[in-house]
């Protein structure tokens, strides 16, 4: 297993290469640190030719990702939050541009941009202790960037309840709506991890290689198109005073009386 700084990398001798967010924060908040190394161990990664499977996961069982880091978000202005999001745009670019299949790992809470990294991989194996939500309109912001994925996993009704509502949803409603493909329980993730990946080791790596360029190239132009009009979105909004009031709402409450 490789070390990083933000994360650590393994790779098995079948070519199953698993990326592990280890930042020192128990819900694996994704700050820039940690979301540029990630960016830059998948692009390097994707050149490797024997890599043919990869695993995103977080480090432990209480989350996935828990969204970024509010306090960097809270320091925004209106340029940096354009830099800040076009960082975790970059990201959730270098899972889908990944030359072989992704699988998200999710356990605990999968919140905000950790959904929209979830969104990106191609195939999502959750806890059924597993919880889900887009909480941005909480702290002032809207959801951006990979969220525009949503509607093509979920459908358009149950996307608009997710982001206009910030609420959260449990395994089974994130199953039944079509986010996780496969559910298991917590002491089975990993069992049906390996299962899932074990499907894919199955097939002709030249011929997965082909057909996941294939399904690239088949999405939605107007998934593009939303990307680059919601990072300017992203940058707009904090010209007002929403995301300072409610972000600070937030942090308050998170302080020891």
């Amino acid at each position: 297993m490789q070390t990083l700084h933000h994360a650590t990398l393994a790779m098995s001798g079948q070519g199953v290469a698993t990326i592990q967010i280890a930042n020192g924060t128990s819900l694996n908040i994704l700050d820039s640190d940690t979301i540029v190394e990630l960016t830059r161990v998948l692009r390097t990664l994707a050149r490797d030719p024997q890599v043919r499977a990869l695993v995103m996961r977080g480090s432990g069982d209480k989350a996935f990702i828990g969204g970024a880091n509010i306090k960097e978000l809270a320091r925004l202005d209106p340029d940096t939050a354009v830099a800040f999001i076009t960082r975790l745009h970059d990201l959730c670019e270098a899972v889908r541009d990944f030359p072989v299949p992704t699988f998200a790992r999710l356990a605990g809470w999968c919140m905000g941009g950790g959904m929209e990294l979830a969104a990106a991989c191609d195939i999502r194996v959750a806890s059924t202790a597993a919880h889900f939500s887009m909480p941005e309109v909480r702290i002032g912001i809207p959801s951006v960037i990979h969220a525009n994925l949503l509607p093509r996993l979920i459908g358009e009704g149950n996307t608009r309840w997710l982001l206009l509502s910030g609420a959260a949803i449990d395994a089974a409603r994130a199953h039944a709506w079509g986010f996780v493909n496969e559910l298991a329980g917590p002491d089975a993730l990993d069992a049906a991890i390996a299962h899932a990946v074990g499907e894919i080791l199955e097939c002709g790596p030249a011929a997965v290689r082909a057909q996941k360029a294939l399904l690239r190239g088949w999405e939605n132009p107007a998934i593009e198109r939303g990307l680059k009009d919601s990072i300017a979105m992203f940058g707009a909004v904090y010209a007002g005073a929403e995301p300072d009031q409610y972000m600070q709402r937030f942090l308050d409450r998170k302080r020891p009386a």
